[in-house]
């Protein structure tokens, strides 16, 4: 790939839009399951029966869960809150991804003992969101599903080779991150990246 810089460990807001649904997700999912681990495209199964007109939850794919869960972590550390995602996990191995920080039994077990209605989620997640979003770049000017898949096509024509790796599901995570502002190699790193921690998680 070419030398460009590297921005695909940014948070967008692409991300934080899902983010901020898989987070009302998971704190539904603890309350109904005691904590129980979910696997991704379950998770995403329950946030899309939970916000059924929402366009980025619709769009979304389980490769490109990593940076929304990311931001679920930061706002319950944040708030000192147990770590909701810690419940997202691979659904070959049902656990979370190797790069996984912390001891996860422990985490899954505060998950589960936590007032979670007593905590005032939806309140502080909107605050939380609002933070997150003054961080991200303002050279992250976001596209219309059209023009980023027009924007996608160009790239890959003349990078065929680096991307050979490229899914379905792949293809669609670039585009929703080519939506939130990234350019293109900076999202197939990001995809490529997430594909090889979800295979080292599977292992």
């Amino acid at each position: 790939m070419e030398d460009s810089i590297d921005t695909s460990n940014q948070l967008t807001h692409g991300d934080i839009d899902v983010g901020l649904k898989l987070a009302d997700a998971l704190v539904r999912h603890a309350g109904a399951r005691q904590g129980a681990p979910i696997a991704y495209a379950d998770l995403l199964t329950l946030t899309r029966l939970l916000h059924p007109k929402d366009a980025a939850v619709d769009r979304a794919v389980p490769v490109g869960l990593g940076m929304k869960l990311r931001f679920v972590q930061d706002f319950c550390r944040a708030n000192g809150f147990p770590n909701l995602a810690c419940l997202a996990v691979n659904p070959v191995s049902m656990r979370p991804g190797k790069d996984y920080e912390g001891d996860w039994e422990a985490d899954l077990r505060a998950v589960a003992g936590f007032d979670w209605p007593g905590a005032n989620v939806q309140e502080r997640l909107a605050a939380c969101a609002l933070e997150a979003r003054a961080a991200v770049p303002k050279r992250f000017k976001p596209r219309k599903e059209r023009p980023a898949d027009v924007t996608w096509y160009a790239w890959f024509s003349g990078h065929r080779e680096a991307c050979k790796e490229v899914t379905g599901d792949d293809k669609k995570e670039i585009i929703n991150l080519l939506m939130s502002g990234l350019d293109p190699e900076n999202a197939l790193r990001r995809v490529l990246a997430a594909k090889a921690e979800f295979a080292g998680a599977a292992a």
